[in-house]
């Protein structure tokens, strides 16, 4: 079930928020907790039920070993346990891979498994990883099941993140947070969620057709004209962006909606002035899982000067990975990898040499975030191409001018192209200029806050501050009915692109 769809909205929603408000007003905590379990297996069985027992599964073998670890800690079983997590999702999503692979580099073929991908394994395997180390670090107390299982199947996050730890979500399953300031949390939720639909639909869902149609011409060995290749590349740089912005801003919002806040997963990350800065805002919650239970694992930065850029290379080639089972991925993670380690060389060189101090600064900061952009950009290319020629002939598109008769030019292959460069500018300056929906809705705190410097980092503009009276409801209200109405015009339903992940 997706939370942009018709039957999110008016079949699932309103009885689980009716019946959480009901058990709120009766003060059964218990209760709350278990309807809140139950409202997020039935929306999990939405998509599958025979996979549902598989989460179950993992749910229940996942606490088990957390109940051990409480009493004995002991570095074998844990090793058993993030092992057993791990195989369970390099079979369900990698095996393919690795058989195709294996069988091409001898030379043989293979039949596809037709393993069918869960939703949310990659999400829900990673949480119960952190759980059991947090367990074994002697970082939590026990855990008692119900809590458990909510936190790892809370359906605001259950499915695309952000991916919380247990020290982000289980200390806020209690009736004091279930019943207090509900009002305010059903219309800070209520805010959140219409912002975050109206990303999805009407910005996400209207760019993307754009985006389709570059990257099928360069997949279908196409060669596109440059600035049809950069309408795509931007397109889908664009779509991608209130794609995951949208869902992370849903997610917090119906979270609110039943008094729990979520960590911070998303803040304007095409403002940021380095790449290192872009990773500081895209995907939080998996930068802070990579760099805590990986990154500092490897040796982070006690391994002297190669040896941090070889963990930190070898991070992101994984995290690439864990996005999907294909090469491109693997370029993609590589590529944000080599290009953290050549900011890491430049911001020392820098501060070691004075470089750039005579630059003034606003031409310093406009060519480090066109740099930080571009190179983004490019990435997002491997991202997004379905084969490894495609990428290739996108990146070649725009960047070397074709002069052959057969070129594809941006007024054949989209209908309107003059419309596509509009969105695309109108875009840049949204998500360059304009406060994002967590600066928006500040004052209520719509996050925990995880680390210092998150804190102050949404900037101090007043211009736009969202509060509960009615001209913000009258906007909020305005904003939900466009999407609702381009929700009804869409022929068909589009997941969020994060679910395939």
């Amino acid at each position: 079930m997706v939370f942009s769809s018709l039957e999110f909205i008016y079949l699932f929603l309103p009885p689980v928020l009716g019946i959480f408000l009901l058990l709120r007003w009766l003060r059964m905590e218990n209760a709350i907790i278990w309807w809140l379990i139950a409202a997020s297996l039935a929306f999990y069985c939405w998509w599958s039920p025979l996979h549902l027992l598989l989460l179950l599964g993992s749910v229940g073998a996942n606490y088990a070993l957390h109940r051990v670890l409480i009493r004995r800690r002991s570095r074998a079983l844990l090793v058993v346990g993030i092992v057993g997590n791990l195989a369970l999702l390099a079979w369900f999503k990698y095996a393919d891979f690795l058989i195709g692979n294996i069988a091409a580099a001898f030379g043989g073929s293979h039949e596809a498994l037709g393993v069918v991908l869960p939703l949310a394994i990659s999400f829900f395997t990673f949480q119960q990883i952190s759980f059991l180390l947090d367990t074994w670090r002697g970082q939590l107390e026990e855990c008692d099941f119900k809590r458990y299982v909510l936190f790892v199947t809370f359906f605001p996050q259950l499915i695309a993140g952000p991916i919380v730890l247990q020290k982000d979500t289980i200390p806020q399953f209690q009736l004091s947070n279930f019943v207090s300031r509900t009002g305010l949390n059903l219309l800070v939720g209520a805010a959140l969620f219409c912002i975050g639909l109206f990303k999805k639909i009407v910005l996400a869902d209207g760019i993307a057709p754009f985006a389709n149609a570059a990257f099928a011409a360069a997949d279908g060995g196409q060669t596109l004209a440059m600035d049809a290749a950069w309408i795509g590349a931007l397109a889908y740089t664009f779509q991608i962006y209130f794609d995951f912005s949208g869902y992370c801003d849903m997610a917090l919002g119906l979270a609110r909606m039943f008094g729990i806040k979520l960590p911070i997963n998303f803040n304007s990350p095409y403002k940021a002035l380095s790449i290192s800065d872009f990773w500081r805002r895209w995907h939080i919650t998996l930068s802070r899982f990579l760099r805590d239970y990986l990154y500092i694992a490897l040796g982070g930065n006690r391994s002297g000067i190669l040896g941090r850029h070889g963990n930190l290379l070898a991070t992101m080639l994984l995290g690439g990975l864990w996005h999907g089972a294909g090469w491109n991925f693997v370029i993609w993670g590589g590529l944000h990898g080599s290009y953290l380690v050549i900011n890491h060389f430049w911001r020392d060189l820098k501060g070691r040499y004075q470089l750039l101090a005579i630059v003034p600064t606003p031409i310093a900061m406009i060519g480090s975030w066109f740099l930080t952009m571009l190179a983004v950009v490019i990435a997002w290319v491997f991202f997004r191409a379905e084969t490894f020629g495609g990428a290739v002939a996108m990146l070649h598109a725009m960047f070397v001018p074709s002069q052959s008769p057969l070129v594809v030019e941006s007024v054949v292959l989209f209908s309107d192209a003059a419309f596509a460069v509009f969105a695309i500018a109108i875009m840049w300056i949204i998500v360059t200029a304009m406060p994002n929906s967590i600066e928006i809705t500040r004052r209520y705190r719509p996050v925990i806050d995880t680390a210092k410097e998150l804190s102050n980092s949404f900037g101090q503009r007043a211009a736009l501050l969202w509060t509960p009276r009615p001209a913000w409801s009258v906007a909020m209200s305005a904003v939900a009915v466009v999407a609702l109405i381009q929700l009804y015009r869409l022929n068909d339903m589009t997941e969020f692109i994060y679910f395939n992940f």
